[in-house]
């Protein structure tokens, strides 16, 4: 694609923004980058893009450059911003950097392997001794688990011995690391909604719908939308789509979508798996999709125990990502290997701590009641400390869901009262704090009154149902809030036997 001279307008200042921008650049092209905000991080940023050549344009996002012909766009922007519209009516095209990354990535694979022709070095090989060309995508969606599941996948595909990278949603653009050109054998993608909303071309080798739940509504305006836009990721599937047999809204996405001929539906399920689906066969992650004769045979992958933690919903991520892996060809003892060595991330079903016979665990990335409720069925009996900005979510089915293992409840942030309100509909019986202070130290307000409602053998659960930003900065302060208040409480660590006999003899 020849990018030289064209005007394009790049839509957002941050992270990915600033990606597209220099990329554009890079390409030749006369970028503006234009964002609503005006604050100091935006203009420090636009002072490093200006020493660039590239132009900004603050504090206004909404109206259209002179002379632009393409936009490429953040994922946060809304498809009804006013600069959108403005471009349809123009007949200007608007992609996400995932787009722009996709369009690219032919050319640069074609320019490299160029460069080590006519270096005269051996051409770059893939998998099977083939030439390399672009890296295939292996990618990831769903309202909740796909960074895990990235990381896992990216586990398992370096287990095989493939170079790789987890790109994408997950925080590192995939648009540096198709411009970087590495010689990637497959690539590990996140894919937000709203990221796939702005991706119509995009093809991977395989993808996986996690789970569908209601979350950024006001965003696609409707549920019907943000399924939709989920769904984009099996258009063009060349070998699987991946789907939850519990969240019948993914296989009807798998149904829809146009696929190339032979690819196939894999599903994944928590139970035995029937013929070209992943699953648990007492303690044991089998493939009943990816073998010789999948009626009768069965390849067994791993154990629950090799995944950490081995909560169902994380279990499910992994068989989500190990069904990709064997869509790529990937062996079963990589999928262990991989397994094995991945650890989560902070903050997502983390034990932080046992104190007088209780467990602690930080699942502070839990920003939504689906998420949440998968936390919470991973322990039984629980003290929930819930709540912070609701984003017009529903609590019922939460609590109703839920009831039954709740030992007590503890409210915090904007929107408690609505959880408390569902809480009073539905489990009437179940001890409820609500605390109103919102100050530096409520969490660890919150931690003590979950303490004194706990009993041996219950776990105190940070899975707030609710974004962060009405308390915190984000939910990784939020969830370092209880870690803190934890080992407040929990006191100084016992000393080691050498520690002990030193003490002994003073």
């Amino acid at each position: 694609m020849d990018f030289s001279g064209k005007h394009v307008t790049v839509a957002g200042i941050g992270v990915s923004g600033v990606s597209a921008a220099r990329a554009l650049a890079g390409l030749s092209a006369r970028v503006t980058v234009v964002d609503g905000g005006d604050g100091e991080r935006q203009r420090e940023t636009a002072r490093e893009l200006e020493k660039e050549g590239i132009a900004v344009r603050l504090g206004d996002g909404e109206t259209l450059p002179d002379g632009t012909g393409l936009i490429v766009t953040s994922p946060g922007w809304k498809p009804s911003s006013p600069l959108f519209t403005a471009a349809a009516q123009a007949g200007i095209d608007v992609w996400g950097d995932v787009e722009l990354a996709w369009r690219l990535r032919e050319d640069v694979a074609a320019a490299r392997n160029a460069s080590v022709e006519g270096a005269g070095s051996p051409m770059p090989q893939a998998r099977g001794g083939r030439r390399t060309g672009a890296a295939p995508w292996l990618a990831v969606t769903g309202t909740n688990g796909k960074t895990t599941t990235v990381q896992m996948l990216a586990s398992i595909l370096a287990a095989a011995g493939l170079r790789t990278a987890a790109v994408g949603n997950i925080g590192t653009p995939i648009l540096d690391v198709v411009l970087s050109g590495v010689p990637y054998d497959v690539l590990a993608v996140e894919l937000s909604s709203y990221q796939l909303h702005w991706a119509p071309s995009v093809r991977a080798h395989s993808a996986a719908v996690l789970n569908i739940a209601p979350d950024h509504l006001d965003w696609h305006g409707s549920m019907a939308a943000y399924a939709a836009d989920k769904g984009r990721i099996y258009q063009g599937n060349r070998v699987a789509c991946v789907y939850n047999t519990a969240d019948p809204a993914t296989e009807e996405l798998v149904r829809a979508a146009d696929v190339e001929e032979g690819c196939r539906a894999v599903g994944f399920t928590l139970g035995a798996p029937g013929p070209s689906e992943l699953g648990v066969v007492e303690g044991i992650l089998v493939d009943r999709a990816f073998v010789e004769n999948r009626q009768r045979n069965a390849q067994e992958l791993a154990e629950v125990s090799d995944v950490t933690p081995p909560a169902p919903h994380n279990i499910a991520n992994a068989l989500a990502a190990a069904a990709l892996a064997r869509a790529y060809g990937v062996e079963p003892k990589a999928v262990r290997d991989g397994l094995r060595a991945f650890r989560p991330d902070a903050h997502r079903i983390a034990h932080v701590g046992h104190v007088e016979g209780v467990d602690y665990v930080d699942d502070s990335k839990a920003t939504n009641t689906h998420a949440a409720e998968a936390s919470l069925a991973a322990y039984e009996p629980i003290v929930w400390i819930a709540g912070g900005l609701a984003k017009g979510a529903a609590f019922d089915e939460i609590v109703i869901k839920s009831a039954k293992r709740l030992r007590g409840v503890v409210l915090i942030g904007a929107d408690r009262a609505v959880i408390a309100e569902a809480l009073r509909r539905h489990a009437p019986e179940v001890p409820v704090v609500d605390l109103e202070r919102t100050d530096t130290g409520a969490m660890a307000a919150a931690v003590d009154a979950a303490r004194a409602l706990a009993r041996p053998g219950d776990t105190v659960l940070l899975a707030p149902a609710c974004a962060s930003m009405d308390m915190f900065a984000n939910y990784g302060k939020r969830g370092d809030a209880f870690a803190d208040a934890v080992r407040a409480i929990a006191g100084p660590p016992a000393p080691q036997q050498g520690e002990q006999d030193q003490q002994q003899d003073h």
